[in-house]
Parts: structure tokens; sequence; C-alpha cells
């Protein structure tokens, strides 16, 4: 949630190459191709030369700007551009730009309004500000004072302001901070909040406009030094060696960005906002999803205290979460034959920064595939279930979060989000906290991720369908009360397609192909399986209810339009609500048939426990996509038996 250690590899960037009308010497040949460090020059070059970059600019965004649908589907010719959204530092004035790498044109630019649409996302040269403005701050250092705590030992937090009924905050770009005591240089300082003390800071004029003084509770001094030996205690010596090898190599290819592996084929990519995407996702030549992406997240926190009650924070759209992506690290992270893919973003000059070993790919065995021993016909048959992993982890402030995408020889997919790293910490006794260690109390909270699905069922014409189960009572053709059936409502419109999961009749969400049928008269499709855990727990006339709708809901199905991207809308930052999902099924556009985009709210309500100190144990969330009526038979009975095994 603030400012992480990079890990990025920050040597010299290779040379442009550019021509004289700024085309960049690397050619891209697809339009989902990985950015390449030269598109990321050309784009600084043609915004240069369109005069939108100074002194005080900043890139608050970039990313590529990928085609509609309809083109990359028909092979339009590549047209490689990208959307950067620029901060002057100086004014608070930003722009949204569209530029095309491919001719080093600006194709289109304009001017935010910050009162209405919110701010961009704080950025890497804010975060560096705030120590140095708190600590010129007469209340701030008034307050440290009172407490005997010396400035330099603080280390100040920045947070996302959120939009409440200031309004005098109104259009200018707020941050609200927390102090932490950092004891050392190698010290935690999350294991020592000064709490009770909170500083509303204006980044733009780089002045403090509130210090809030709830009262003196004293700083905690447990540790919270989960990496020093004199802390833990010396590792464990019971742990015997586990090796994964293939001595053949794996099962799976990578050329460039295109993935195949056993009947799967897909293309994956990077962005600073969404982190990894998948592609063109189809199993034996037969799309199924076009995009899969992690579109947003929102941490609500639940203390309604005076200093602590506008904690919300959208760690994709405020903070670009996948900037702080990890160089993975064989052996720690991934497991096994590995493949590494590298990432390219722009940081905050609008330099190419490359990010090695973001996302890694492997194979791993996954137990049992199926499996029956036949009293009858005395057979006795077992095979083996194995996934392709594809992955990548982030840290965000006192966060860890990982994201694998599984794909399994049945044909399902699923989304695992892990989530790790320090709970957020307070120090005053709490009903609406835990305390996790001598005088640190964590905070409950939630983390709610929206991952955007536009689904390619056979094609781009596909419906949704709730699917459930019915009981049915005890009378007529149910003497004996044992009957149930499958109920399905074919979701029509984006107002009908609002609905919220219900483990008690099992509900799962069908995205069909109407017009594509099996060998068996059903239509083709995959059920979308949700976990069903709590959506959005605020009041719903709260201010984050209204900033993050999206996660009032587990489903929402939308009409694709190549313009709606994220489910909160494109700024996040101090965005007064109602962007994103709210806003486009106020159309309530038809879906039957139509090409559908469906979005899943997903992830946990943490009550944190004293085991989750002084760091997380992973704590899982996510989803699954499995096949209905896609294939005719179980896709896997070619599967052959474990070699060197005695499965045969």
């Amino acid at each position: 949630m603030t400012l992480a250690d990079h890990h990025h590899d920050t040597s010299p960037s290779r040379p442009t190459g550019l021509g004289a009308l700024g085309r960049p010497a690397e050619v891209r040949t697809h339009p989902l191709d990985m950015t390449s460090t030269a598109e990321v020059d050309a784009v600084r070059t043609a915004l240069a030369d369109a005069g939108l970059l100074g002194e005080t600019v900043r890139f608050a965004f970039f990313a590529p700007e990928e085609p509609p649908k309809s083109d990359v589907l028909a092979a339009a010719p590549v047209d490689r551009r990208f959307r950067a959204v620029l901060l002057d530092l100086a004014t608070g004035r930003s722009t949204d730009n569209v530029v095309s790498a491919t001719s080093g044109d600006v194709v289109s630019t304009r001017e935010l309004d910050p009162a209405t649409e919110g701010q961009p996302p704080i950025i890497d040269a804010e975060f560096e500000l705030i120590e140095d403005i708190l600590n010129v701050d007469a209340g701030w250092l008034a307050a440290l004072a009172a407490r005997g705590i010396e400035p330099a030992s603080v280390r100040a937090v920045p947070l996302s302001a959120g939009v409440y009924d200031y309004p005098g905050e109104v259009g200018r770009r707020i941050v609200r901070a927390f102090g932490f005591q950092q004891d050392h240089e190698r010290d935690h300082p999350w294991a020592h909040p000064i709490d009770g003390l909170v500083a509303y800071v204006d980044l733009t004029a780089r002045t403090v406009d509130r210090v809030i003084d709830a009262g003196i509770t004293p700083v905690p001094t447990a540790s919270g030094n989960f990496d020093d030996p004199a802390y833990v205690g010396p590792d464990r010596e019971t742990l015997k060696p586990i090796e994964i090898t293939q001595p053949e190599g794996p099962s799976f290819t990578v050329e460039g960005n295109h993935l195949t592996w056993q009947n799967w084929d897909l293309r994956f990519g990077f962005n600073e906002r969404e982190g990894l995407t998948l592609h063109q996702i189809g199993f034996d030549g037969r799309p199924i999803v076009y995009r899969a992406s992690i579109a947003e997240m929102v941490v609500p926190y639940a203390d309604p205290a005076p200093v602590r009650f506008w904690q919300n924070y959208f760690d994709c759209g405020e903070y670009m979460f996948a900037r702080y992506a990890n160089s993975l690290k064989l052996g720690c992270d991934c497991l096994g034959e590995i493949h590494y893919a590298d990432a390219v973003l722009a940081d905050d000059l609008g330099n190419p920064v490359t990010i090695s070993n973001a996302i890694c790919m492997h194979e791993e065995d996954f137990g049992v595939l199926w499996k029956h021993a036949d009293m009858f016909a005395g057979s006795a048959e077992t095979r083996r279930q194995r996934r392709m992993v594809i992955s990548f982890f982030t840290t965000i402030g006192n966060y860890d979060y990982g994201f694998y995408w599984y794909l399994y020889l049945d044909g399902s997919i699923e989304l695992e989000a892990k989530l790790t790293g320090v709970v957020f910490t307070a120090a005053a006794d709490s009903e609406y906290a835990t305390q996790v260690a001598p005088g640190v109390m964590a905070p409950y909270h939630q983390h709610l991720f929206s991952a955007r699905l536009d689904m390619t069922v056979d094609g781009v014409g596909n419906a949704v369908e709730e699917v459930e189960a019915e009981r049915i009572p005890m009378g007529p053709g149910n003497e004996y009360g044992n009957a149930f059936r499958q109920k399905r409502t074919r979701l029509t419109s984006e107002s009908q397609a609002q609905r919220s999961a219900d483990g008690s009749v099992s509900r799962a969400w069908h995205i069909v192909n109407p017009s594509v049928q099996n060998s068996l008269g059903g239509t083709v499709g995959y059920a979308l399986l949700p976990e069903g855990q709590a959506t959005l727990l605020a009041d719903d006339a709260s201010s984050i209810h209204d900033r993050a709708t999206f996660a009032t809901r587990h489903l929402w199905v939308t009409r694709y339009d190549p313009a709606e991207r994220y489910p909160a809308g494109d700024f996040v930052n101090q965005n007064p609500g109602g962007a994103g999902l709210p806003a486009w099924v106020a159309a309530d556009r038809p879906l039957d048939g139509e090409d559908v985009v469906v979005w899943h709210t997903f992830g946990t309500t943490h009550f944190p426990r004293p085991e989750d100190w002084p760091v997380m144990p992973v704590e899982h969330t996510g989803f699954r996509l499995k096949p209905v009526g896609f294939f005719d038979r179980n896709p896997t009975l070619d599967v052959p038996p474990s070699r060197g095994g005695h499965c045969s």
C-alpha cells in the first residue's frame, strides 16, 4: 500500500535507434506483444516533441493501449499504441495521452478534471517527498515531541486519501500519512506504529493541511524482525530436500510471449496496473477467454476511529501495484524447470525499466487426475493431473501478493491469489482489531479483487446463465422428498446480471455459446465457480461503497466495450465514486448472445490472528473456470500412465 523496494534492473537501456519519423528500430509484429524498451523510448520522445514533457512533469501511468478485440481477431495491421498519463508535480495538472510507438505520433491528449474524474495514481517521486514535508511542519513535529520521538527515527507512510466531506480537498492532490518508528536500519517499523496521529498532506503545495492528534498511545516495543535469528531462533534442521526434476525438459514451449502447453495456447502480457495478463486463451484450437486479468483490488479497513476511518486502498488503481513486481528467484518463488519472462515498464521520467524474471512459468504435478478400479472388468487405471503455472508476485508496502493462473489437462482454468507480508498495525486497543503481539493491534479489513474475464467461448457470441440447485417440496411426484434439480436462469441484460454467490444452492454462472452445440445437443460452455466469500461489508451509504461498488456483487456482466477496462473507473485516486461498472451498467445493454465481459469479485475478510505475526503465512483465495459441455467426453482419456511408476 506504500512505496516498496523495487529490486528492478535499472541498467542503461539499449539505444532506441529512432529514425527521422521517430519510429522505433525494434519492431513488434503482433498487437499483443510484450512492451519493449525501444517502445518506451519512442513514446517518451513523441511526448517530448509534442511539448508535453517538462522539468516537473512525471509519468503517473504507462501501459499498452491494446486495440479493440475485433481488430486483433481480424489480424488488422499492427499499430502499437501506449497510454501515458502525465502529472506536473509543480501545478498538479495532468493529461491523458495515447501515443503510437509505430508512427511516433501523439494520437490524442486531454487534460483531466480532478474534481470530477479523480487524480492520477500516486507515484514514487511523491512518496520520496513525504518525510521532508512532514519534518518541517510544526504540528507534526510537536506531536512527535510530545511522544518523545525523534523525527529522524520515523518512517512516514503516505496513503491514498479517499473522498470524504472535506470541501477544501476537492480538486487537490491529497494523501494521509501515518508514522512508524524504526529503531535501526534493519528494523521493521511496522511493529512500532505511532498511533493516534495522522497528517493530511497536499502533495502539490508540499504542505500539511492538518495534523490530527487523538491522544498519546505508547509505541509498541515488540519486535517485528522476522529475519533476525536473535528473535526467531535457529532454523529447524528436520526438513529434508525436495527436488523437482524433468530430465527431458518441460512439456511447454514459449516463443516471445506465446505459450503452448498440451492442448493449450495463449499469449501473456504485463502492465503496471494489472500485472500479468493472459490473452487469446484457447484449447485444441477453440477460443475460451480473449483476455483475463485482475483489473482492480480494494482493501477497506473496519476501524471507525478518527485517525483510521478513511483507510481503504485500491492497490491497482491508486498505486499501480505491479510497478513493484518482484524479480523472482529459482528455489524461492518458483521450483522446478522454470521459464522466466522479463517485463518492461516506464519510470517516473518515462525511461524504460526492466523487471527481470517478473513472470514465472512452469508445470507441476497436481495429484490424481482420474482413477477407477472396476470389480467387473478387472481394470485398475490411474492418471495423474498436471497443471501449467503462470505467475508473478508484487510487494506493495506491508503486503505481498502473488497471482497464479493455472491451466489443467482437463480444460479447467484457475486463478489463485496468495496474500502474505506484514499486517497493517495500530497500537490503540479496539473492538475492530486483534492484538497480534504485546501492544500491537492489527485492524480488521478485507481484500477484494475484481477479475475481468473477456469471454469468447467458441466465439464472441456468448450468454450467461445462473445455475443452481432447486429443492423440490415433498408431494405428488416427490413422495419421499428426495428430489432436487438444476435451475437455470438466463441473464439477458446488464441490470439483471448483477449477482451474488449462494453456496447453499451451489450457485454458479455458466458462460455459454448459444449458437454452438456439442454432440449431445447441449450448448458448449464454461462455468465460473465462485468461492462465495463476503463482498464489501461497509455501509451502503459510505464513501467506499460509492467508490468500490464493483465489490458489492460477486458477478457483473457487461457488453464488450474496449474502453471499459477498470471496474472502479480509469482514475480511482480521489474519484468521488460512481465510475466504472455502476456507470456502464446504467445503459442496461442486452447480453443474450452478445460479446460479453464477465467481472468476478472474490477475496477474503481478514480478522488477523497472533499466528499472522510478525509475517503472515500465505492466505489463499480465487476462483475456477470449468468446462461444462465444452467437450463431448473426458478430454484427458489420452493422458498416459506415469512413466517409471506402477500405474499401469
